[in-house]
């Protein structure tokens, strides 16, 4: 499975300089669940400093044309390791392996969650609306780490991954 981004490609702000540049980008399959949803839009800032934790926008290794959304876990000789947050989905540097920098095009700053039913013209409570409000926009949070495992046990693991 892939995690899938459309990117509405609408930048706004840009400087002359290109220093401050936003667009909304869209997921629509499940790598990083819990964290994000299909669904789910994402306001991200284009060339953004990554650190280890960010959930980055990249192109995928394999096939650029497509954009991605992982979690950013280390850097290492040649790029950026990352994962998604779903442990059942491997699309990630599990299978690809290292991403170079180049391919990194946006960190995500602000998840807005969709509002539940918003399509289908349903009625919802003023309870309803309040309680989805006040979760719908948050800010994208970095990991310092990807839980359990540490850089090393990653490593070990895609090191087995890649004898097999």
């Amino acid at each position: 499975m892939r995690e899938e981004l459309h990117d509405r490609g609408q930048e706004r702000g840009r400087d002359q300089q290109g220093l401050l540049r936003i667009g909304l980008a869209e997921v629509y399959n499940p790598s990083m669940q819990p964290t994000l949803y299909p669904g789910d839009q994402l306001v991200v800032r284009y060339g953004a400093p990554v650190r280890p934790g960010d959930v980055v926008i990249l192109r995928h290794p394999f096939r650029q044309d497509l954009l991605i959304v992982k979690r950013a876990v280390e850097r290492r000789e040649g790029g950026w390791w990352v994962r998604g947050d779903n442990p059942y989905v491997e699309n990630d540097s599990r299978e690809f392996g290292v991403v170079p920098d180049e391919l990194v095009v946006a960190r995500a700053w602000v998840r807005l969650r969709p509002r539940p039913g918003a399509g289908s013209g349903g009625q919802r409570s003023i309870a309803g609306l309040l309680s989805w409000a006040a979760s719908a926009v948050r800010p994208v949070r970095s990991r310092s780490s990807r839980g359990p495992r540490s850089a090393a046990a990653e490593r070990s693991a895609s090191r087995r991954l890649r004898a097999r």
